[in-house]
C-alpha cells in the first residue's frame, strides 16, 4: 500500500476550474481529499461592511468550507504582516455573523500539520512566501 505522501503525490490537480490562490491551498485540499473530507474553495464571500448606500465596501471570503463540520477556514500561511488583516476580517465576520463557525489555521499549524504526515520537504515551499497570483487576503 502507498504512503500517504505518495498517494498526494499521485493525485490529480484538484479544482481545475478554479485555480487556488496559493500553493499552500491546493496542499490542504489534498490532504482533506485524501482523507475524504468533503470540502468546497472560497464558495461564499460575506460582506463585513457597507456605504451609506448600502454598497458592500469590505468583504471576505473563506478558504473553505467542510460541509460535514459546518466549519470554515482560513489558511494564513503568507507573510506574517498578513495576520493582521486576517484576524481583523474574522473578528468582523464573526461580528456580523455571529453563527459562522471558522477557523484560522495560521503557519505553525500548517507547518506542523505538513510535518505530521510527512510532507515537511514541501514546508519551505508552502509556508511564508506569497503566490504568483497575489493579491489574496
Amino acid at each position: 500500500m502507498a504512503s500517504v505522501v505518495e498517494q498526494i503525490n499521485r493525485r490529480p490537480t484538484v479544482n481545475v476550474q478554479h485555480p487556488f490562490a496559493h500553493p499552500s491551498e491546493e496542499e490542504f485540499a489534498a490532504l482533506l481529499s485524501f482523507y475524504q473530507v468533503s470540502w468546497q474553495y472560497e464558495p461564499k464571500t460575506f460582506p463585513l461592511s457597507w456605504d451609506a448606500n448600502g454598497h458592500v465596501t469590505q468583504a471576505f471570503s473563506p478558504d473553505f468550507y467542510l460541509p460535514e463540520y459546518d466549519l470554515y477556514i482560513e489558511l494564513a500561511t503568507r507573510k506574517q504582516a498578513q495576520m493582521t488583516t486576517k484576524h481583523r476580517k474574522i473578528r468582523l465576520l464573526q461580528q456580523v455573523y455571529p453563527d459562522v463557525h471558522i477557523k484560522l489555521v495560521n503557519r505553525r499549524a500548517f507547518e506542523d500539520l505538513l510535518l505530521k504526515f510527512g510532507l515537511g520537504d514541501r514546508a519551505t515551499k508552502l509556508v511564508g512566501s506569497v503566490g504568483t497570483q497575489g493579491g489574496h487576503v
